[in-house]
């Protein structure tokens, strides 16, 4: 196991009920900005939890955050930050609020002429207006670590962006919340949690024991509770589960100490940049040809994988590394999220093309655990995609 720092300072309030502690954790004198996405919140009960809760604060709202949260929408936000004074922001919503949300802290003390500077300069963010969460979507794990990415609309870009002041001061669970949850978003959040836990996992042995363990049990609790959390998101224990296991896949726990790869994830944002698929669904795009091509030398994790999580025992390393990735995708397609380019745009030609480009003119020259992922092997995952 490597050397590591680990410190997460954002405090997590869990459970039935739990948003009417809001007023527990916000300075009584604060001017709150409440941030919210497409007005669901309003649809499923959640937003008037929020108002009771905020009933003897002072605060004004900002909703539409789409969900790919894009810049120029964010930028209007800001203006009503500097203009209004703000001093607390309140993200009520999923990963891409509460993304925009930190963009939103690190923006308002940016010392800077153009808050884009943060994501395609990667400027680390020390400092930051303060802020807190009600998570409505489990999936990305934004409640309870230090990242945020946004979108630029008018370049098609999506680019990450991070910092120590981008953890929540509090973040709040009610797992009721996924009774509202559309089955296809329910989908991608069990798939984008699944897939964060691969890219900390998925690279090669460090005799990181304890860390493959916790890895591993995450993605064995989002196998077994994924059937009855499609077909009953009312089941209350399940529903408890699924949001610990999203909060818990990206918390930075299970990476300390272990190699990491976020290759997938840096070719899946392209995908959502150009042709608008969903964040998860561009990660089971590529995972699987992420996988094979690097076979060789993810092989012994792929093996283990197999043997720990699929119960695979028989046959050569290679093969059960091989069955490994099949099982994964058969996992994907039983969420009915496919894993072909080709069945989400009619436009995927010269797709792989157009990222290698991006990602020489950007300087990417070097991506997965170990940089030596050139933009023309990525390019050659992107096509075995199609």
């Amino acid at each position: 196991m490597n050397n590591f720092e680990f410190q997460n300072p954002t405090k997590i309030i869990f459970g039935k009920g739990t948003i009417s502690k809001l007023s527990d954790e916000i300075p009584s004198n604060a001017k709150v900005l409440l941030l919210y996405g497409s007005g669901s919140v309003k649809e499923n009960g959640i937003y008037k939890q929020v108002i009771n809760a905020l009933s003897n604060y002072n605060f004004i709202e900002f909703g539409g955050i789409p969900a790919n949260p894009e810049y120029e929408v964010l930028i209007e936000a800001l203006k009503i930050i500097k203009k209004e004074k703000i001093t607390f922001l309140l993200a009520v919503g999923g990963g891409s609020v509460i993304d925009g949300t930190k963009f939103l802290a690190s923006a308002a003390l940016f010392d800077g002429d153009e808050p884009w500077d943060i994501l395609s300069k990667y400027i680390r963010t020390e400092k930051a207006m303060p802020f807190g969460t009600v998570l409505t979507m489990p999936a990305t794990g934004s409640e309870m670590n230090s990242g945020a990415v946004i979108t630029k609309a008018s370049s098609k870009e999506k680019l990450g962006m991070g910092g120590t002041a981008l953890f929540p001061q509090f973040s709040i669970l009610d797992p009721q919340v996924i009774q509202s949850i559309p089955k296809h978003q329910l989908a991608n959040g069990i798939t984008d949690a699944f897939s964060h836990v691969m890219e900390q996992y998925m690279t090669y042995p460090i005799q990181a024991k304890l860390q493959d363990r916790f890895a591993e049990s995450i993605m064995q609790t989002l196998i077994e509770i994924a059937p009855t959390i499609l077909e009953n998101p009312m089941h209350y224990q399940s529903a408890a589960d699924y949001m610990w296991c999203c909060t818990m896949a990206l918390n930075g726990l299970i990476q300390k100490g272990v190699p990491t790869d976020w290759a997938i994830h840096a070719i899946g944002h392209e995908l959502t940049a150009l042709y608008g698929i969903d964040h998860a669904r561009t990660l089971a795009i590529i995972a699987p040809s992420h996988y094979r091509y690097n076979l060789e030398t993810k092989k012994e994790k792929l093996a283990q994988f197999g043997e720990r999580v699929w119960g695979i025992n028989s046959g050569t390393k290679e093969e059960i590394a091989l069955k490994a990735i099949e099982k994964l995708e058969d996992f994907f397609h039983l969420l009915n999220i496919s894993t072909r380019l080709g069945e989400y745009t009619p436009e995927f030609l010269g797709t792989a093309e157009k990222i290698e480009a991006r990602f020489i003119q950007r300087n990417w020259l070097g991506l997965g655990e170990n940089k030596t992922l050139k933009p023309e092997d990525v390019a050659k995952i992107v096509t075995m995609s199609y």
